[in-house]
């Protein structure tokens, strides 16, 4: 058996190693599938992937195949794919030789029909409309007359030029333009960081902050406006704190940031026309009402003349009004003189009852009675006064007393003072000695430390003080002059003397047992 083995016929096919059969199979595949385009759903999707790449697959009932887009085709995409979307994908189809698999590079990525587009878009729509971003009562009333006007479109289509073709002509107000792309890769980040961005002005910064949006752009397809259909251009335009109006498509398009918007316009111009009121129209509105306001004053004063006048005619007349006074007056004077008359004559009448009445008989009770209460007040006065005389009296008395005891009292007092002064005055003689001792100590001290620091002292040791012929001591030597009148004060007395010309040291004293050596005559005499 072994043997039969070892002599086994060799085979006629080529040898292969792995990696050529590997790149053999991928350089076929390649060959034969450069460009195809499949249908099918999306499955195992997760985003892109940190390197930018994308990988998930293509299925359907039967089949998978794995598909990759990378890193520069994926930001080329006019949509992002999604879990389940049904898409067709074109690209090629290559092998994967590290793990005998095969996969599509897909080049292009489009949905499968607007089916799948708007069942996607519907799918989208509840999630949104459940979390409430669609509910009316978020929505917002447009300001009616704008100052400023924020648009957010792209600056080179038509769309701009009718916005501000036809804000221009309604009302002319101050337009920022945000420039944005609004189809493509990038264009739904692009929108929504715009409507943040106007969002983020400050009300009194150097760009002025919009009091109304508008999010436009013109008609297209489905997938053209595919971008404001995105979720984070529903969910900034839902968070807008200005007023924002939609207006993207034409009449008939319908896309998600249409429900999130506070307006919905069928055209960007009609958006513009949403945004201001029509300054000609209010020109007119205001003049109307101006001129029925006039009308109405107008017609509101002739009223009020129309009332005075009927007030006036139901005033009387100024006789009217003074007549029944004049006529009261002319009674009242008429009436005056005799009024007068019978008020003398009444008067009198009185006088003449009231002196029947008065008799001598009359008078003289009420002086009677007057008298006799005058003598009551004379007793009671007498008695008065004479209680006050007793008592001045004893009060008098009294202090005649008290005045016999004032000697005996001044004698004792004076007697004390006398003893006071005299001890006063030994105290005094005492004090006066003893203040004189310490005086004289004092002085005697005062005295020895003058004594100690007087000139005379110093005379007493065998020194002198000369003095000029007016007493002024002299201290150098060559304030004397030959010939100057000298005084010398010694310490027992004074005497005069001249001063002679010339000077020198005294002459020396002469030895005992030795002959004296003759020495040259001073220079200066002696003072004697």
């Amino acid at each position: 058996m072994s043997s039969f083995f070892e002599n086994d016929s060799p085979s006629n096919l080529a040898e292969y190693t792995v990696s050529e059969l590997s790149g053999s199979i991928k350089r076929t595949v390649e060959t034969a599938f450069d460009q195809v385009r499949v249908r099918g759903e999306i499955s195992g999707y997760r985003g892109p992937h940190s390197s930018g790449h994308a990988y998930f697959s293509l299925k359907d009932d039967r089949s998978r195949i794995d598909a990759v887009i990378w890193k520069g085709t994926f930001s080329k995409l006019r949509f992002r794919p999604e879990e389940g979307m049904e898409v067709i994908a074109t690209g090629k189809v290559t092998t994967f030789p590290g793990s005998s698999k095969y996969q599509i590079v897909i080049e292009t990525l489009e949905p499968a029909g607007a089916g799948a587009l708007m069942a996607l878009l519907e799918e989208r729509k509840r999630k949104l409309s459940a979390e409430g971003l669609f509910d009316a009562d978020r929505k917002r009333r447009l300001p009616f007359m704008p100052k400023v006007i924020g648009v957010v479109t792209s600056p080179t289509g038509a769309v701009i030029r009718d916005i501000l073709h036809r804000i221009s002509d309604r009302f002319p107000v101050h337009v920022i333009v945000w420039p944005v792309k609004v189809q493509g890769e990038g264009s739904g980040e692009e929108v929504a960081n715009a409507i943040r961005g106007f969002n983020g002005f400050e009300r009194n910064g150097q760009i002025p902050r919009p009091d109304v949006l508008i999010v436009a752009r013109g008609g297209g397809s489905l997938e053209d406006l595919w971008s404001f259909n995105d979720e984070i251009v529903v969910r900034a335009a839902a968070a807008s704190e200005i007023p924002l109006i939609s207006a993207v498509g034409h009449e008939t398009d319908w896309t998600l940031i249409d429900y999130a918007a506070d307006m919905r316009a069928p055209t960007p111009t009609g958006a513009a026309e949403m945004a201001v009121p029509v300054k000609a129209e209010l020109e007119a509105q205001v003049a109307n009402l101006s001129a029925r306001l006039q009308g109405s004053v107008n017609r509101h004063m002739d009223q009020r003349r129309q009332s005075v006048r009927a007030l006036l005619r139901a005033l009387p007349s100024l006789d009217q009004l003074l007549a029944l006074p004049r006529r009261r007056f002319d009674e009242a004077a008429t009436g005056l003189g005799r009024g007068l008359e019978l008020n003398t004559l009444n008067k009198r009448r009185a006088y003449e009852r009231a002196a029947a009445h008065l008799r001598p008989e009359v008078l003289a009770k009420p002086i009677l009675e007057k008298r006799q209460r005058l003598a009551d007040l004379a007793a009671r006065a007498e008695r008065t006064v004479e209680r006050s005389v007793s008592g001045y009296r004893g009060r008098v008395s009294a202090a005649d007393a008290s005045l016999r005891n004032i000697p005996a009292r001044l004698t004792a007092q004076t007697t004390r003072a006398r003893d006071r002064l005299a001890s006063l005055a030994r105290h005094a003689d005492t004090a006066i000695r003893h203040q004189l001792a310490r005086a004289k100590a004092e002085i005697v001290a005062q005295d020895r430390v003058l004594q100690s620091l007087s000139y005379k002292n110093v005379l007493k040791r065998g020194y002198a003080v000369v003095r000029d012929g007016d007493d002024n001591p002299l201290s150098q030597a060559e304030a004397i002059s030959p010939g100057m009148a000298l005084s010398l004060e010694f310490a027992d007395g004074r005497v005069s003397a001249v001063a002679g010309a010339g000077g020198g040291p005294p002459p020396a004293r002469k030895k005992p047992g030795k002959a004296a050596t003759p020495v040259a005559p001073p220079k200066q005499g002696s003072l004697f």
